[in-house]
Order: structure tokens, then C-alpha cells, then sequence
């Protein structure tokens, strides 16, 4: 369709004429721009997507950024906003967006740099015209801006630190320390390594979310108070204090008292109101173009890591333990509910983008780690060349690298620099009874010492968020509940430790993990160990995992949706509910929220800082309302798991098979339904023998004859920063100049694949028998069978059956506590499925060698 043409009436494909009201949730991710829309009772409708390498070409743009030298990640805007006219138009095409009642939405941690120059105005778009021909890459002064992966600002934010105090200082004063993606650090990068004329023409500045929002409503929207807290630059209004830009670190960054209040203004203002309430209602241009109802409301956008946590609905009450978030990317964070605002150079705190501004204030704590997806593919470059391989070595490495007690291995992968305490730390770091080595004996322990490495350092870091009580919750230093008065002596205070190690007491009981490596089963298992937890992972997650070649990919499979987008739909539909008149239509129709009309809910002011309403008694919050309607969701479909895609049902099968039909399966993460433990109302399916593959509307086939799903070999880093083509010695030239790499010793053990598929030979690249090289090694080697699962073939995480409340007395199994059960259920309500269970022998082991772990951290991190 050409740009310069209005839109035809909107077409409507299979979906039932009714007047029920959808919500859209959008996400701004690095590499795509993802839609989902969902209806008043929180099921699936509609996914869409926009993928900026493939159907946005032109900008050529690897996993939809740019990388340059000096470790800078940028993106184009103007492809931002070609990729937002492209999903408006799929919306337009495939759905009736005018039932859409509210939209809600997330982005990338990012800034859009406006120029000063007059612009067109957002209200009065021509319709007749696409959205990117109003703002072409010529109206921004950084047409490309550093994306969160961008780490050249890292000294920029080591110098707004040190002129702060340190990092301690800095945390108390501004909620984080010294990081690279913090908007104070690029921005004074900036002004002192950018040619002058690009801070000079810079007119404003908007985080990625709020430009955005700003493009839905048609008006400049403030961004949320959570994403000023991240900034660096925001002074967070604790105890009931209002919030306001810190004028130290705006003088810092602007370089002069005059340029600091420029920079000010560029900021704008805050909506510290809390995200309960509409920002707008979508703009003319959307109504006129594309179809939108002019009433259609539009809520706070806020970050992506953001939105995917409130998608998990976590729950603020810890009696029965905590429950925390662990999301696996570019970058891994570390998410958990938190009730006060104590700040610390450990970790970092946001208010909960979603809550009245009647209720208790409520925060959420962060712990991130740059080094991630790189490191890990990196890891599966080097030694392995298949991330079944990578999985399956993970798996049965002993903790700790090998059996003994006193021979244990460790290592610390810093490829970026990172926050505190790894600030100035960079290298590969290796350590085998203790002794700095340039590399283990045996290569096969490198895969599982890098994610032990990795889980171990959130386990750690976990307990500084624990200690200074954050969560509400009172410990003792062994790490057991109780009062302040009943604190007892460390026993491993000599281990340089301030925790009992063997004490999983405050520990997350629940730990829900998202991105690619939590399909790794060995990954989410060893996760369950070193934290004694139960390990969930989303539905949706799991189900798209089953997807040829989508196990090792961050983003979900085509039709399903992410974790982010439909964090945004759930914000509107909660908003929306709020705008609704009365108590009885919650009770009734499932719109709205007790005791809470549209009365309550004050509009937005022009005022610098967007205030709150005063505090008055209020019951249910977003997390509440939320499980209200996946309750009732499930209620009213007889409990059946929601759907988690929209894809057609699969209708291929094996030719060679027999041509009986096999009648669909309600699935959860590709397992049968009365596998899982839920019961369905009909006749439980017979248990299949061989695996399925999802469809659409959360039914499968089983598809004769298929034992293992063939790996396409994708890297799990899906950001650009390493291509599919780069080889072990490319990668290793890349980080050779790092001073802790030393030389590669040859005296060490060749990864023997073959013990993992006894009798198929070695499967390493290059060695006797290459599964991805049927031509290599022996001529006599004979070809596997087709049932016989290959070493490139990763076969992901599956949902485990729920407990049941009661066993057969006749079983002679001991029963399973109701607690566990009832635990579970309400979490399958939600759409998360178990599929790792705690394991306290693990669990010791691990205790056993944290003492150590972190004695040789403090090594790495002083560089001794």
C-alpha cells in the first residue's frame, strides 16, 4: 500500500462479530516491534509482530541494532516508527481495533534526541499520510541512539560516580550506581565525545517508552516515575516526599549551572502519579487511518524488563516465601517484589509502575548482569557448536565442575563492563583448586562453571537485598525469620560471608524464569538448585520452545506472544476497569474493580511534576485484580490453561505412519493436560508415546514417527552481536587482547561427546563422527537411526504434572502437602508452569562451595 493514502474500512478475519472490549499491548524490543491483543477477561485474541531485520531491511540492522567500535549498540528511530506504522496496518487488517478499549505498552531502555526545529504536531497528523513520513530521520539530532546494550558511556558514568561520592553516595542519592546505560552517563557522552552541533540542535529528550505512548495518544506524554528512576538523574520521593530532578548531577552532566537546566527542560516532566490512570485517549490520526475508537484509552507506558515482571503477577505477600523473577537476555535481571525504598550500590529500586497512589507505596528490586547471552554464546562457540551439546554438558558436569570436595572449578566471565562491584573488571577469569589457570583441564566443565558462575552471583547478591530489608522482611544472620533482637552470631563470617549459606530461609521459594536459556532444562534445574526453589516458566514460553529451531531464541515463535507485550495489555485492561462505573459491574461482568470509579481517577496537569491524589483507604491492586480475572477465566472455561498462541493447528505428518486420526490434546508446554494434573471435564486423553508439537489455540498433534525436533543451530544471543557464522579462533581473536586470557593450554581434554549418545561416536566439530557433518571422521560409521535424538538437537523444557492433593492409598507414595498443590494450581491460573522442582541435596552442595565462590569473586573483583 503506498504511504500516501487513507486507509480502507478495517477487515475483520476470524474473529466472531461481537462488542466485548480488547486491550493492545505493545513492545518496542531491540529486534522487533510485537503487539498483543487480549480480551476483558485476559485470553489470547491476536499477535502480531514486526521483525526490523526482515521487514524493515533498508536500515540493515542486525538483531535490530548497528554495533561500532568503542562497544557502542545504536538503533534508528525512524525505524521505530516505520515498524509502528507497519503493525498499526497488520492491527488494522487482521483485527477490529475499534473494540479496543485501552492500550498499554512497554520499550527498550533507550532515548529519543528530538532537534529544537519546529516539528509537525502530534495532534494534527495528516491520516492520509504514514506516521513516518511526518518524522523522517532528519527531526532527531541522534537519528541512531544507544540502545541498553550500548556500554560506551560506561566512563562517563564511572566520572558522574566519582564526582558523587562513590557509589555508595551515589545510590543513596539517586536510587542506582555508576552504569552504562544510565541516561546521565550518555548523555554527558554526548556532549563531550559528539560533535557539538548534536547537543546543540537537541531540543528534547524522551525515553523510548514515553515516545511511544507519545505516538498513540498524539500528545507529549511524561514519562513514569520508574523510568526516571533510572535515569541517574531523579531524586525518588520516598515517605511520602515528592520527587524532583537532582540539580548536582544535571550540573554535572550539562557541564555549567545554565546547560543543566537546559537539559531540564529537554527531561520535562514526571508522572509520579503510579500508573493507575489513563495518560490519554488515542490520537485523531489512529481514529482516522486506522480505524481506532476515538475512546480507546491509552496508559503509562513503562520500560520492557518491566512489563514482562508485572506479566508474572508476583504476589507481595512472603508467608509463604518469596517469589522473585529471573529473566535470561542480552542482559539478566533479577526481579522481586520490595515494600520500602532503601537504596544501595548492590542493587536497584523502581516504584511499581502499576499501582494506585492511594495504596502503600511498593517498589521493585533489580540485580542485572551485562555479561548474559554473550558470554553463553560465546561459551557454546568455543567448545561445544551446539547448544544440545551445551545443555547436555551442563547437565552432567557435578556441581562445581567435578566430584572431589577441595578440586572444585570456578569461573567469572566480564566481557562488558558492568555496575558494581564489577566496575573496572574485565576478562576471563578461571580458577581450579583455587589456582588462577588459563584454562581447565577438562573443556567440558567451562559450560556449566559459566551458568554456575552466573546463578551463584544473583544467589550472592540476592542476600544484599534480604539484609537491608527491603522486602518487608526480618531475618536473622543465619538467615532465619524472626526479630531484630534475635540476630545470633555468623558462623561463616570467616568465609568473608554474612549469610548462612545452608539456610535457603530467605531465599525465593518460587523463581519464575524467562528468555532463552530457561528452556534449557539443565539451566532451570540448576537454577532450582542453587536457589532451593521451585522453577516456573511462562506457558506461552514453554509451548513456543516446542517450535522447530525457536528453543535457542529470545524471541517467541511466531503467534505467540511475549512476556511484555501482554504485560502492556494487562496494565490497559486494569486501567480500563478503573475508568468503569461502579462495583457492580466487577461483580458482574468482570469490567472494572471493586470500590474503584472513574471519580477517583484525577487527569493529568501541566504541572512539572505530576502529583497524586491524596492517600485514602483502598482495596485490591494490580497483581490482586489480575489474578480476579485469571481466576474467573478459568472458572468460566472449566480449568483449562489459556491459550498461548495463535497459530493454525500443524496438520503435517509422517508419510510413513499410519493415516489414523489423532484427535487434538489440551496442552500445557507441549505436555498432554492430564499429564499436567489438570482436570479437563472430559475423558483424560491416553498418554501418547511419542511427542507433540503445539498448535494453535493451545491444542497439539502427535506427529507419528518424530522423536526430537531438529536444531537449526541459532545462537542464543539474538542482538547482533555474534553472527551464526563466527568460528571458535574468530571468537577467540576478539578477546585475545584481554590481559586475563593468557594463552590457550593444548594439554587439556577434548570434550568427548559420545557420552552422551553411547555408540554414535564423538559429535564435536572436527572430530571422528560431526552429527552437523555427516562426511566427517570414520567412512565406516553407519548413519544414526531417525529416532535416535542427534547432539545438535536440543530438546527443551516441558511443563512437570502438578502435585496431587491426595495419592491412592493403595500407592504406598507418601502424600504430597495440599499447600504444594493449591501453590501450583493458582500458579497455572496465571499461565506459569513448574518445570523444575527444588532438590535440597543440590542445594547443600552448592552452600558447600558459595563460600569459595565468592572469596575468588573478591579476587577477581581486586584484581589480585
Amino acid at each position: 500500500m503506498l504511504p500516501n493514502a487513507k486507509l480502507s474500512t478495517p477487515s475483520i478475519n476470524a474473529h466472531p462479530s461481537s462488542h466485548s472490549p480488547w486491550f493492545l499491548g505493545l513492545e518496542l524490543a531491540t529486534d522487533q516491534l510485537r503487539a498483543c491483543v487480549i480480551d476483558e477477561n485476559l485470553e489470547l485474541v491476536g499477535v502480531e509482530s514486526v521483525d526490523f531485520d526482515t521487514e524493515l531491511g533498508e536500515y540493515s540492522t542486525t538483531g535490530g541494532i548497528f554495533t561500532t567500535p568503542g562497544e557502542a549498540y545504536t538503533t534508528p528511530v525512524e525505524m521505530w516508527i516505520k515498524g509502528l506504522d507497519a503493525i498499526l496496518l497488520k492491527l488494522h487488517r487482521n483485527y477490529d481495533v475499534a473494540r479496543i478499549k485501552a492500550i498499554g505498552g512497554s520499550a527498550q531502555h533507550a532515548l529519543v534526541w528530538w532537534k529544537s526545529t519546529p516539528l509537525p504536531s502530534l495532534s494534527s497528523l495528516d491520516p492520509h499520510l504514514a506516521l513516518h513520513t511526518h518524522f523522517p530521520s532528519p527531526s532527531f539530532s541522534l537519528p541512531n541512539t544507544p540502545t541498553a546494550q550500548d556500554t560506551s558511556a560506561h566512563a562517563h558514568a564511572l566520572a558522574i560516580e566519582a564526582l558523587l561520592g562513590g557509589p555508595d553516595a551515589m545510590a543513596s542519592r539517586v536510587g542506582t550506581c555508576a552504569q552504562a546505560s544510565l541516561v546521565a552517563a550518555q548523555l554527558l557522552r554526548v556532549r563531550e565525545a559528539w560533535p557539538q552541533e548534536v547537543w546543540g540542535r537537541t531540543g528534547r529528550i524522551q525515553v523510548a517508552s514515553a515516545f511511544l505512548s507519545s505516538l498513540i495518544c498524539g500528545k507529549w506524554v511524561p514519562m513514569a516515575e520508574a523510568e526516571a528512576c533510572a535515569t541517574g538523574l531523579w531524586v525518588h520521593g520516598a515517605n511520602g516526599q515528592q520527587g524532583y530532578w537532582d540539580e548536582r548531577v544535571l550540573d554535572i552532566v550539562g557541564g555549567s549551572q545554565e546547560e543543566g537546566r537546559r537539559v531540564r527542560g529537554w527531561l520535562g516532566e514526571v508522572d509520579v502519579s503510579g500508573g493507575g490512570r489513563k495518560v490519554g485517549t488515542v490520537s485523531r490520526y489512529l481514529v482516522e487511518r486506522f480505524g481506532f475508537d476515538p475512546e480507546a484509552i491509552v496508559t503509562p507506558f513503562t520500560s520492557d524488563y518491566l512489563a514482562s515482571y508485572l506479566s508474572c503477577i508476583l504476589s507481595n505477600d512472603h508467608s509463604t516465601g518469596a517469589t522473585a523473577v529471573l529473566q535470561f537476555g542480552p542482559m539478566d535481571m533479577f526481579l522481586t517484589p520490595a515494600a520500602h525504598y532503601t537504596p544501595s550500590r548492590m542493587y536497584s529500586l523502581y516504584p511499581h509502575p502499576a499501582q494506585d497512589p492511594r495504596e502503600k507505596r511498593r517498589y521493585i528490586a533489580v540485580l542485572t548482569s551485562r555479561n548474559a547471552d554473550v558470554p553463553r554464546a560465546l561459551v557454546r562457540d568455543m567448545y561445544t557448536k551446539s547448544w544440545s551439546a551445551f545443555d547436555r554438558l551442563v547437565a552432567i558436569v557435578p556441581p562445581g565442575g567435578s566430584i572431589g570436595l577441595d578440586d572444585k572449578l570456578f569461573s567469572f566471565w566480564h566481557l562488558q563492563a558492568d555496575s558494581y562491584p564489577y566496575s573496572r573488571v574485565k576478562g576471563i577469569f578461571r580458577f581450579e583448586s583455587g589456582v588462577k589457570v588459563s584454562e581447565f583441564r577438562d573443556l567440558r566443565a567451562n559450560p556449566r562453571c559459566l551458568i554456575e558462575s552466573q546463578v551463584l552471583a544473583f544467589r550472592i547478591r540476592w542476600m544484599a537485598i534480604v539484609a537491608n530489608g527491603v522486602q518487608g522482611i526480618t531475618t536473622t544472620a543465619n538467615g532465619e525469620g524472626g526479630a531484630a533482637s534475635s540476630v545470633a552470631p555468623n558462623p561463616f563470617a570467616s568465609l568473608g560471608l554474612s549469610f548462612n549459606p545452608y539456610v535457603s530461609a530467605p531465599l525465593p521459594r518460587r523463581i519464575i524464569c524467562t528468555g532463552a536459556a530457561a528452556n534449557f532444562p539443565s539451566v532451570a534445574n540448576l537454577v532450582g538448585d542453587v536457589f532451593d526453589a521451585a522453577i516456573y516458566v511462562p506457558a506461552s514460553q514453554v509451548d513456543s520452545a516446542q517450535m522447530v529451531g525457536n528453543a535457542h531464541r529470545n524471541a517467541p515463535a511466531k503467534g505467540y506472544f511475549s512476556r511484555a507485550s501482554i504485560g502492556g495489555a494487562m496494565i490497559g485492561r486494569w486501567v480500563w476497569g478503573r475508568e468503569q462505573n461502579g462495583p457492580s459491574s466487577a461483580s458482574n461482568s468482570g469490567r472494572g474493580s471493586p470500590s474503584w470509579g472513574s471519580s477517583s481517577v484525577s487527569s493529568l496537569t501541566s504541572s512539572p511534576v505530576i502529583s497524586s491524589p491524596g492517600t485514602s483507604s483502598l482495596t485490591g491492586t494490580f497483581e490482586d485484580e489480575m489474578r480476579r480475572l485469571h481466576a474467573r477465566r478459568w472458572t468460566m472455561s472449566g480449568g483449562v490453561w489459556a491459550r498461548t498462541n495463535v497459530n493454525p493447528p500443524v496438520t503435517s505428518v509422517n508419510p510413513s505412519a499410519t493415516s489414523s486420526p489423532v484427535p487434538p490434546v489440551m496442552v500445557i508446554g507441549g505436555m498432554p493436560a492430564n499429564q499436567v494434573g489438570i482436570a479437563t471435564g472430559a475423558t483424560p486423553t491416553p498418554t501418547p508415546s511419542t511427542p507433540t508439537v503445539t498448535s494453535g489455540l493451545s491444542f497439539s498433534q502427535r506427529v507419528p514417527g518424530l522423536s526430537v525436533f531438529e536444531e537449526k543451530d541459532y545462537e542464543i544471543n539474538q542482538r547482533g552481536m555474534y553472527s551464526n557464522s563466527m568460528s571458535s579462533m574468530a571468537t577467540m581473536s576478539s578477546i585475545n587482547s584481554m590481559s586475563s586470557m593468557g594463552s590457550m593450554s593444548t594439554n587439556v581434554t577434548t570434550p568427548d561427546m559420545s557420552l552422551f549418545n553411547p555408540g554414535s561416536g564423538a559429535t564435536t566439530p572436527g572430530s571422528v563422527k560431526d552429527a552437523n557433518n555427516p562426511s566427517s571422521g570414520s567412512s565406516g560409521a553407519q548413519p544414526a537411526s531417525a529416532n535416535v535424538p542427534s547432539a545438535s538437537t536440543l530438546t527443551p523444557v516441558f511443563a512437570l504434572p502438578l502435585p496431587s492433593p491426595s495419592l491412592n492409598p493403595h500407592s504406598g507414595l507418601t502424600p504430597t502437602s495440599t499447600t504444594s498443590y493449591e501453590d501450583d494450581l493458582h500458579l497455572a491460573q496465571l499461565g506459569l508452569a513448574k518445570v523444575a522442582e527444588p532438590d535440597t541435596d543440590a542445594f547443600m552442595t552448592y552452600a558447600a562451595i558459595v563460600g569459595e565462590y565468592a572469596r575468588l569473586d573478591g579476587v577477581v573483583v581486586r584484581g589480585t
